[in-house]
């Protein structure tokens, strides 16, 4: 990537975050002579976002940072629709009140990211209902869908990719880049934005709405996108055993993103504190120069600087002392996460194998068994070794039992309340 001069840019090159740009010379000239506005689109398809969007996020903190306006903008509107981008199949429709929870979830993660208020630099939160769900159809195929091309939408990877598997595709799903160019043109409209950034699958639709501006008329907007992040070993990041790495603390724990973090694979390290967390790049490198065991010391700053950004400061040095209390110091730390067992199942001894998939240590009594052959099962921190063994009362310490897959994934199992 050629020499980037405004602040912006170059910190989101120097810290890894950009993929593909429409005119990288025209935006940078535009970021370092004036105050630009920028948005990113966030579709209310669950109550929380999940560590890909963090990415996103992230970068708007640092367009905030640089002396520019960030919007976030909730998909109100568009997620009536669903994006069908790189799905094989539709998503199921969701209801205006679900849609409304799950915006008022998704919401709680921003004033830990950026500043809100009324200032130039201020950021502003945003849901496409507002202009969406009022539109006139006959009106809006006549003003904006005559700018868009079939046969170029068909082109799209995102599209392409379900019709070569000869999966359906709905006339709903269809109008889903519509709406998401006719956004870009609105937010420009309402509040002078003149670039949208998002996740390097979310190209097609970006660049629709560049195109939309100059087809009617409005001025030069720009499109910027981050890489698919994957781990060195080659995993989509993200994604546990048991399922997505959400924002929200009651969907994922402060300790268990913590841990998460934690478990960075070795050369990972460097590129995860680039955009995960705030640290300055000289102190990165001084961290990444750590060799040996003392990498150990990186990946738990990387773990604390990156929950503190999502759940707050306290909460991370929380997690990160619960760490070092059960790792380190050999003992059962209260704020260990906790799972109830269904009722009468522990004073009735439950199986091992059970207790560890209800924990959500493993998916299956097929994975404890395995594990169990391969020395990575605990009770109470001691080795399990007959996979016939149960969980009962007496092994209750303090009202809860310490259960632990391998030396980094712990659970504290209590007896379920009766009903």
């Amino acid at each position: 990537m050629s020499t980037v001069r405004s602040d912006f840019l170059r910190v989101l090159t120097e810290r890894g975050f950009i993929h593909q740009v429409s005119d990288l010379a025209g935006l940078d000239e535009a970021c370092r002579t004036g105050r630009i506005t920028a948005y990113v689109g966030y579709d209310a398809t669950a109550t929380s976002l999940h560590i890909g969007n963090l990415i996103s996020a992230t970068m708007l903190h640092w367009l905030q940072e640089t002396g520019h306006k960030p919007i976030a903008l909730m998909g109100g509107g568009t997620s009536m629709v669903g994006d069908p981008s790189f799905r094989d199949d539709q998503r199921g429709l969701l209801t205006p009140e679900t849609i409304d929870r799950n915006i008022a979830g998704i919401q709680r993660i921003f004033g830990r990211i950026l500043r809100f208020g009324d200032g130039p630099t201020d950021a502003v939160m945003v849901n496409n209902a507002d202009w969406l769900l009022k539109l006139n159809y006959v009106e809006f195929l006549r003003e904006v869908g005559r700018h868009f091309s079939v046969n170029r939408m068909l082109s799209f990877d995102s599209v392409k990719l379900r019709l070569d598997r000869e999966q359906s595709l709905s006339f709903l799903e269809f109008n889903y880049m519509i709406m998401q160019g006719y956004d870009f043109v609105e937010l420009n409209r309402r509040h002078g934005c003149v670039l949208q950034m998002g996740g390097s699958d979310q190209w097609g639709n970006i660049v629709n709405g560049v195109d939309l501006s100059h087809r009617m008329g409005g001025p030069q907007l720009y499109a910027l996108t981050t890489p698919l992040l994957t781990t060195s070993s080659g995993a989509k990041m993200g994604k546990t055993a048991n399922g997505a790495v959400w924002l929200n603390g009651d969907l994922f724990s402060p300790y268990a993103f913590w841990q998460y973090f934690r478990n960075t694979e070795d050369a990972d390290v460097v590129r995860f504190l680039k955009i995960f967390t705030r640290l300055p790049l000289d102190e990165i490198a001084r961290l990444g120069a750590l060799g040996g065991a003392e990498i150990n010391e990186a990946k738990k700053v990387l773990a604390t600087e990156a929950c503190a950004i999502v759940h707050g400061r306290e909460a991370a040095d929380g997690a990160a002392a619960t760490a070092r209390q059960t790792f380190e110091e050999g003992v059962t730390a209260a704020t260990l996460p906790s799972v109830s067992a269904e009722p009468g199942a522990i004073e009735a001894g439950m199986p091992v194998a059970a207790a560890f998939v209800r924990a959500g240590l493993a998916a299956s009594n097929g994975e404890v068994i395995r594990a169990i052959a391969n020395g990575a099962i605990s009770v109470n921190d001691e080795r399990v070794t007959d996979r016939s063994r149960t969980i009962g009362t007496a092994d209750l310490r303090d009202g809860a039992v310490k259960l632990s897959f391998g030396k980094k994934k712990h659970v504290l199992l209590r007896p379920g309340s009766p009903a």
